[in-house]
């Protein structure tokens, strides 16, 4: 398959086929004699596999692991474990930060309910973010 017809299959655009071409998740199996690339069929579950694992957060380098781990018929899922457990981790760290920022900025509204602008300091900007406990 021609890489407009890959793109058109999976819902992509062709640029987008480019690029994981470039980056090495998706690969031409070979060009054909005009330059075309040419696709294997399995390049469509491929690209599904590549958008699934975005969905679940993996980068584009450790995709490109996993890929690389089956492509030489090792079995990636103990790797996939870990960089599931790591993104999980990540995410709890993520969450724990928006959390005390919901609370940082509730307490700002809750400050800005009672603010008198009079009260202002003029040399500030906006003395409510100024003021603002600064992180870490």
């Amino acid at each position: 398959m021609k890489i407009g017809e890959i793109a058109e299959r999976v819902g992509a655009s062709v640029k987008t086929i480019r690029y994981y071409d470039r980056v090495g998740v998706l690969r031409p199996q070979e060009r054909s004699a005009s330059g075309y690339r040419l696709y294997a069929e399995d390049a469509l579950e491929r690209y599904r596999f590549v958008r699934a694992a975005q969905a679940l957060g993996l980068r584009l380098g450790e995709i490109r692991e996993i890929l690389a781990l089956r492509d030489r018929g090792e079995t990636p899922c103990q790797f996939v474990a870990q960089l599931i457990a790591a993104r999980a981790a990540e995410l709890d760290a993520r969450i724990a930060e928006l959390l005390a920022l919901r609370r940082e900025l509730r307490d700002l509204a809750r400050r800005a309910e009672r603010l008198d602008p009079r009260a202002c300091d003029p040399r500030l900007i906006c003395h409510l973010i100024e003021s603002a406990p600064r992180p870490g």
